[in-house]
């Protein structure tokens, strides 16, 4: 039986690596040893961050929405309170849209919300 060489499957896979280091500086790009492990970790780092961004933008969103909520006189949790009071859901995103977009139409929830708090602080007395 004749020996097979790996040399079309070895170049293909190394074309693959190479390809997907492309862009990186140095020798990360065209080096295959280097390549391999810098997309290796190119990939631990796109895992890590795909779930970190979900994080990151309700944490925005948040900000947003507590500055929004200060222009009326509210903090931000006591808007999200007074607006479960009211049955008003809404998300966080749409909330945050809403305070920078369109400030006329946040500032009508915050007035509710603020309305709703009342009424329970004066149940509550």
């Amino acid at each position: 039986m004749a020996r097979v060489k790996g040399g079309p499957r070895a170049h293909a896979r190394h074309r693959k690596v190479i390809k997907k280091a492309k862009g990186y500086y140095g020798r990360r790009k065209n080096c295959f040893r280097t390549a391999v492990q810098a997309v290796e970790k190119a990939g631990q780092y796109a895992y890590r961050d795909r779930r970190a961004k979900k994080r990151n933008f309700r944490a925005l969103w948040i900000q947003r929405i507590n500055a929004g909520a200060r222009l009326h006189g509210l903090t931000y949790s006591q808007l999200m309170h007074g607006l479960k009071l009211c049955a008003i859901e809404l998300d966080r995103k749409v909330l945050s849209d809403l305070a920078i977009s369109s400030p006329k139409e946040f500032e009508t929830l915050a007035k509710q919300a603020g309305e709703a708090l009342a009424k329970a602080a004066k149940k509550a007395a």
